[in-house]
């Protein structure tokens, strides 16, 4: 049995536990205890111990970083081990699981590097005054993790959190938690003072309720629908609790006629087909030049046709593989969008082949309207839809007519062009030439329907302080 681990103890779960399968395979390869409400309180007092305490807060921030850093160390001196549980239990292929650890490792680092060079101003107000700011930590972080990257997804927003002084309660996904428990052996490894860091996994409509709404908590931070995005806005704002909320995206590349169809190709790759198209930030629409529009169909149904769909749980180099989606349920409701739009109109590009047996979908090329409900929606699955324009105008019509704003991009070789489009993309990142350009250090967030907030990046640290104004009299 997996555990909860809140206050430097593990406990069993109120709620009861569920067992947790390799979506690949179906086999049932472990069992988590769910926490309770009850359980959800019982962390949280932990993290307020703490916070009271100031065993956190009030430690030098070179120490405080130094540890944090030590969290990262752990995931790289441990990063197989880790990698072939997360694999096992997401369906990602191992070199996707090893990228994520790596990736969780080197939040830890970043931030663990900020904590003593980020602080206050000094204010001028003449000869009479001494004007300062202090950055202070907020308290109590409640973190809600997504299933499609339950490590790097902590690595990102615990990291910042961490760095400044505040401590968190993690609640981790149901769908694959079992190789979250090494945050906690991370931080008795990094010797994490004990309430720093807290472990929970339970329903999202019990224990991650409980934690978005609970009167004791500082800030939420959630990753993942819009639909549920929405309902943790507001049990926090009943308590009137900031939340940092990285929500869903139909994202976008336009490609100009004059595009590197290699790098646009390569791009299409990671962009989509990388964790089974289970990115909120995933390239899921290609808005290509008429022209080009032929060129890229024959490209692109070489790269599918590249693609072997298996179970690659123990495939650690590199390689155009792709492993199964999380869950039967994901896999059949992205069949099914599929589905539709072929029954509305939508034209079939390319599909690879995928096993009958797990939770694995093929990946999939649509040629559609931008209309279209699936060029609306997003899939959250290993399917791109391709729509051709005529004009710089129309491309930039499709790409912001969507709900959504996470990213965009622009693939040309003019540069001038890329960036006058860069500026009227509404998104909170645009990508020219490269999906997934940027790295730890570039911020990420998004507008409209995605969310609010950003992660990554030295803002990410502002969603963890307050600022307090100190203003002193001199005696003359």
């Amino acid at each position: 049995m997996y555990k909860n681990y809140w206050g430097g103890v593990w406990y069993d779960g109120g709620a009861g536990s569920v067992d947790v399968e390799n979506p690949a395979t179906g086999q049932i390869i472990g069992r988590q205890a769910l926490a309770s409400i009850e359980d959800v309180d019982a962390a949280i007092k932990a993290a307020r111990q703490a916070v009271n305490d100031r065993v956190w807060s009030g430690m030098r921030p070179a120490d405080r970083g130094r540890m944090v850093r030590k969290l990262g160390e752990y995931f790289t001196l441990n990063r197989m081990e880790i990698a072939a549980e997360l694999a096992t239990e997401s369906g990602k292929p191992l070199f996707e699981a090893l990228i994520e650890v790596d990736g969780t490792a080197r939040y830890f680092e970043y931030y663990g590097c900020q904590s003593d060079n980020f602080q206050g101003d000094s204010i001028p107000l003449g000869d009479a005054y001494i004007d300062f700011t202090e950055l202070e930590p907020l308290g109590i972080s409640a973190q809600i993790i997504p299933w499609n990257y339950p490590l790097e997804m902590v690595g990102r927003s615990v990291g910042a959190a961490l760095a400044v002084g505040c401590v968190t309660v993690i609640k981790s996904p149901e769908l694959d938690p079992l190789s979250s428990r090494h945050f906690a052996l991370a931080a008795e490894y990094a010797e994490l003072p004990v309430g720093v860091m807290n472990l929970i996994c339970g329903e999202g409509a019990v224990a991650g309720a409980a934690l978005a709404g609970h009167g004791d908590v500082d800030q939420v931070v959630f990753t993942g629908s819009v639909a549920t995005g929405r309902s943790v806005a507001i049990a926090a704002a009943q308590n009137l609790v900031p939340c940092v909320l990285e929500l869903g995206g139909k994202s976008a590349a336009i490609v100009r006629k004059d595009a590197d169809m290699d790098l646009l190709v390569e791009s299409v790759r990671w962009g989509i087909f990388f964790n089974a198209g289970q990115v909120c930030s995933a390239l899921s629409r290609v808005i290509i030049h008429q022209d080009r529009l032929e060129e890229f169909s024959q490209r692109i149904a070489q790269l599918v046709s590249s693609i072997e769909v298996a179970d690659a749980s123990v495939v650690a180099e590199e390689c155009l593989m792709m492993g199964a989606m999380v869950s039967t349920v994901q896999r059949d409701r992205a069949a099914g969008l599929v589905q539709q739009a072929l029954e509305d109109g939508a034209v079939l590009l390319a599909q690879g082949s995928a096993p009958s047996q797990g939770a694995f979908y093929p990946p999939t090329v649509l040629q559609v309207t931008p209309e279209s409900d699936i060029a609306q929606m997003e899939v959250f699955g290993p399917v791109l839809c391709v729509i051709p324009y005529e004009d710089d105008q129309q491309a930039l019509a499709i790409a912001n007519g969507t709900d959504y704003g996470l990213v965009s991009g622009v693939f040309s070789q003019d540069i001038n062009a890329c960036l006058l489009l860069a500026r009227r993309l509404r998104a909170g990142q645009v990508f020219i030439n490269e999906w997934f350009a940027g790295g730890v250090e570039t911020p990420f967030g998004g507008v409209k329907q995605s969310g609010y907030g950003r992660e990554k990046g030295r803002e990410a640290l502002l969603n963890y302080v307050a600022t307090k104004n100190i203003a002193v009299r001199l005696r003359s």
